[in-house]
C-alpha cells in the first residue's frame, strides 16, 4: 500500500466556520459579545436536549438556556472557575485520579488547595476499560478537608456517577461548608456548598462534549427510573475543551456549567462567572461602549480568560456540523474494534447499553508489551507516516508533581494501564482510505509483538 501521512488530530474546519469568522471580522466586534452569548445558549440547549439547531438569537438575547453555560478561553479555565466560584482554597483538598492530563490537577493548584491523587481500577473499569478511578480507593481518601472530587471522562466516555454520588452521600458527615465571608465570591461560594451540603463532583468533560449516559441520579436529582443524560447535566459543575485537538473546537476555548441550586439564581452564578472571567469588571465591554455608559466598578482583583467573538463564531460553526461529527467518529470507532478484536488486542468499549461516548479518543493496550516495546511501536508506524500518541503519562511520573512528593510505585494500576498504550488517530479528516492503511499498518507493526 502506497505511504500516507495520517496526521493525529487535526481540526475539521470547513467553509461554514471560515463563513461565520468573516462575518464576525466584518462587524467590527471581535472580543466577547453576542456570538459568544448564542453558542452558550445553544450548548445549553444541546446539553439538556441532545439538540443543535434551537434558536437562541432572540431580540433580547434572553431565552430559557441563558445563564447556563459560560464560554471561557480554556479548559482550564473553566476548571478553576468552578473551584473557585465553589470557594474551594487554601487548606482545602481535592481528589483527582492520577491518570490524567495536567490540567485536571493544575486548576486545583492555582487556587491553593491540595491535590490528593487515587489509582484508577486495574485495566480500566470492567465494561468500558476506561481508566477510571478505584471507587474504593476515592472513598479511602475522603477527609474532613475535601471539598471536591474531579472526575475524568476520558476519550469520551462517561464515568459511573451513581457511584460517585453515593460515596460522597455516605461521607457527608465529614463535610463542612463554608462559612460566609466579607466578599461577593466568598459569600456566594458559602450558599452554593450550604445548597450543595456534601462534597462536590467536578466533571472533567475535556473530552466528552455530546457523550451521554443512563443514571440514576445527577447532583441535584434522584429520579424515580433511571435516565439518559449528557454530560454537563450530571455532576454539580463541568467543564468542557474546545482546544484545536478536540471534536469540537474553537481553536482555543473552553466552558463552565453548573447544575440550578435551589435557593440561587443561575442569573447569580453566571453572573459571577463573568466577573472572575473579565477582571471583576462590572460591566462587559460591550455594555461599556453604549451611549453614556463609560464607567465601571473593580468587584474583585480577578482573572482574564473570557472567550472572544471570533472563537464563539467558530463553535458556532462546529455546532451545526457536530452530529455528524459523533456520527463519523462512531463509525470510525466500530472499525478499529474489529480490528483490534482480531488481534486480541484492548481497547476501550465506547457504546454500551448505558454509555454513549463522543468518541474522542481510540486507546489500544498491546498485551504482555513493556514501555520499550510500545515505544518500538510508535516509532515504526511513525516510520510508515502514521501518528499515534499516548493518553497519558501519569501525573506522579511528571517532574513537577514528583517534587510534590508524588510517586508512580504508590498507583501501580495506573502505571501498568499507561505502559503498554498507544492511542490511534480519530478524527473526521481521516478517509475511509485512511483508516483502511493505519488499520493495516497496525495490523501489520503489533503482530510482531503478540
Amino acid at each position: 500500500m502506497k505511504k500516507r501521512i495520517i496526521d493525529f488530530s487535526p481540526p475539521d474546519i470547513s467553509m461554514w466556520e471560515i463563513h461565520e469568522v468573516e462575518k464576525v471580522l466584518r462587524s467590527g466586534w471581535i472580543t466577547t459579545g453576542p456570538k459568544t452569548k448564542i453558542l452558550e445558549c445553544r450548548l445549553a440547549a444541546y446539553i439538556e436536549t441532545g439538540k443543535i439547531n434551537i434558536d437562541c438569537s432572540t431580540s433580547n438575547g434572553e431565552t430559557e438556556y441563558s445563564n447556563r453555560v459560560i464560554c471561557l478561553n480554556s479548559a482550564t479555565a473553566a476548571e478553576e472557575l468552578n473551584l473557585r466560584i465553589l470557594g474551594v482554597g487554601p487548606g482545602d483538598e481535592v481528589i483527582v485520579p492520577a491518570y490524567t492530563y495536567t490540567a485536571t490537577a493544575s486548576a486545583v493548584i492555582h487556587c491553593g488547595a491540595k491535590v490528593v491523587f487515587v489509582d484508577i481500577q486495574k485495566d480500566g473499569d470492567s465494561i468500558t476499560h476506561m481508566p477510571e478511578m478505584d471507587y474504593e480507593a476515592l472513598e479511602e481518601a475522603i477527609t474532613p478537608k475535601t471539598k471536591a472530587v474531579v472526575t475524568v471522562d476520558l476519550g469520551g466516555i462517561v464515568c459511573d456517577y451513581d457511584r460517585i454520588f453515593e460515596i460522597v452521600e455516605r461521607k457527608k458527615s465529614l463535610f463542612t461548608p463554608l462559612r460566609s465571608g466579607s466578599t461577593p465570591l466568598d459569600n456566594l461560594a458559602s450558599r452554593i456548598q450550604h445548597a450543595i451540603g456534601r462534597i462536590a463532583i467536578i466533571a472533567d468533560c475535556a473530552h466528552s462534549l455530546g457523550a451521554s449516559r443512563i443514571v440514576s441520579q445527577t447532583g441535584t436529582e434522584k429520579m424515580a427510573y433511571p435516565k439518559c443524560k449528557y454530560c454537563g447535566a450530571i455532576a454539580d459543575f463541568t467543564d468542557f475543551s474546545f482546544h484545536a485537538v478536540k471534536n469540537f473546537t474553537t481553536a482555543e476555548g473552553g466552558a463552565s456549567t453548573w447544575l440550578p441550586l435551589a435557593d440561587i439564581d443561575n442569573a447569580e452564578i453566571y453572573k459571577m462567572y463573568q466577573l472572575l472571567s473579565l477582571h471583576g469588571q462590572d460591566k462587559s465591554a460591550l455594555a461599556k461602549t453604549k451611549s453614556g455608559s463609560w464607567e465601571y466598578d473593580i468587584i474583585g482583583p480577578w482573572y482574564k480568560c473570557n472567550m472572544t467573538d471570533i472563537m464563539a463564531s467558530i463553535g458556532l460553526g462546529q455546532l451545526d456540523r457536530y452530529l455528524g461529527f459523533l456520527d463519523r467518529r462512531k463509525e470510525m470507532i466500530g472499525r478499529y474494534d474489529i480490528m483490534c478484536d482480531q488481534l486480541g488486542i484492548k481497547h476501550l468499549i465506547h457504546y454500551t447499553e448505558r454509555i454513549t461516548s463522543s468518541g474522542h479518543l481510540y486507546l489500544t493496550r498491546i498485551p504482555g508489551a513493556s514501555d520499550e516495546i510500545r515505544r518500538e511501536i510508535i516509532i515504526k508506524l511513525a516510520e510508515r507516516g502514521i501518528s499515534t500518541n499516548v493518553h497519558y503519562k501519569p501525573l506522579p511520573m511528571m517532574s513537577a508533581y514528583k517534587e510534590m512528593g508524588w510517586d508512580i510505585k504508590d498507583f501501580p494500576n495506573t502505571y501498568d494501564y499507561y505502559k503498554n498504550l498507544i492511542t490511534l488517530p480519530l478524527h473526521t479528516k481521516l478517509t475511509d482510505e485512511d483508516m483502511e492503511y493505519v488499520i493495516s499498518n497496525y495490523k501489520e507493526v503489533v503482530s510482531e509483538y503478540i
